[in-house]
């Protein structure tokens, strides 16, 4: 296939190298003056993933327009500005591969559907989900991950044609339960690199157990089938996320009580306050979310809110 991707950073440029390594021919696309792209044009590597010459480096977002498939790894948050900045008609015809978890804010909505929004059937949309760290997977650590869509052909044919012995595909059969797991795990990232950091590592058990059932609730009230989250998207995803030293929220999570400067801006940070303004429109009570968003946005105390959150009574369990 013929692979356009959206998005020079640390994941965008891993699957540009990953899809050029079993046999596509891909292109990799960052803003005219990203310095993200500078980088990349003047030494083929990022710190974790080094470019062949296969991959075509570009800031001329024309070569979208031939593309088999447009692959999209930006922030969740700057995918309707950046649909709505790309020429006219541009993706038509296209079949979009959503690299990406998040939920916007304000709307509550999710990627696929900023993307129909935006586009109408005018594309094709799938979402490319799942665990996996880069470092992981450039060392020759293979994963399991998710590709789900509304349409079956596409569906079929990305993970025919995704699929390797590196990253071996499933085939998803709920888009809104795999979006917001897979956006809400990252949440539980936050929560767990807060306990990592208040030496309360120990009930991380008690998160993981939680967590699924709370974002179930969600999932059931938006249409979607409760039992995703308890698959690849969302508590499938949790080693990589609640564990590893490489995720982002996690050790967002940390930095939010040491005070240390986080290297970049986790997605569950944003990703909380669409979720809880979700749960407060549909009456869905999401106490772990609302105790991240209590810290990350309030100034709660940080202990305060994970003593609380903690002490809830057994009822509420589940």
């Amino acid at each position: 296939m013929k692979i356009f991707t959206i998005g020079c950073g640390r994941w965008g440029a891993f699957i540009a190298w990953y899809l050029d390594s079993i046999g596509h021919t891909v292109s990799l696309w960052g803003r005219e003056g990203s310095q993200r792209l500078a980088e990349l044009v003047a030494t083929r590597a990022n710190g974790t993933v080094r470019l062949p010459d296969s991959i075509t480096l570009t800031s001329d977002v024309e070569g979208a327009r031939d593309a088999d498939a447009v692959v999209i790894s930006v922030p969740s948050q700057s995918l309707r500005p950046l649909l709505r900045s790309l020429p006219e008609n541009i993706l038509d015809g296209r079949t979009l591969v959503l690299c990406m978890k998040g939920i916007e804010i304000g709307s509550g909505k999710r990627l696929s559907q900023i993307c129909r929004e935006e586009l109408g059937e005018r594309v094709k949309v799938a979402v490319w989900l799942g665990p996996g760290h880069v470092q992981e997977f450039t060392a020759g650590r293979p994963n399991c991950m998710v590709i789900d869509s509304d349409d079956e052909e596409v569906k079929h044919k990305l993970i025919s044609e995704f699929s390797s012995a590196l990253i071996r595909f499933y085939y998803g059969t709920d888009l809104v339960g795999n979006e917001i797991g897979a956006a809400a795990k990252n949440v539980v990232g936050i929560a767990a690199g807060v306990l990592d950091a208040l030496g309360l590592s120990s009930l991380k058990g008690a998160l993981m157990a939680r967590a699924p059932r709370e974002i179930s609730r969600l999932v059931e009230a938006l249409g979607g089938n409760p039992v995703s989250v308890y698959g690849l998207c969302h508590i499938g995803d949790y080693e990589a996320t609640v564990f590893s030293r490489y995720s982002h929220n996690r050790l967002f999570g940390e930095c939010l009580v040491t005070g240390k400067e986080p290297e970049g801006l986790a997605e569950g940070y944003y990703t909380v306050k669409a979720l809880v303004e979700l749960g407060e429109r549909l009456g869905v009570e999401l106490p772990i979310c609302t105790a991240v968003y209590n810290i990350c946005y309030t100034g709660a105390a940080i202990d305060t809110e994970m003593e609380a959150l903690f002490a809830r009574s057994l009822k509420h369990e589940f």
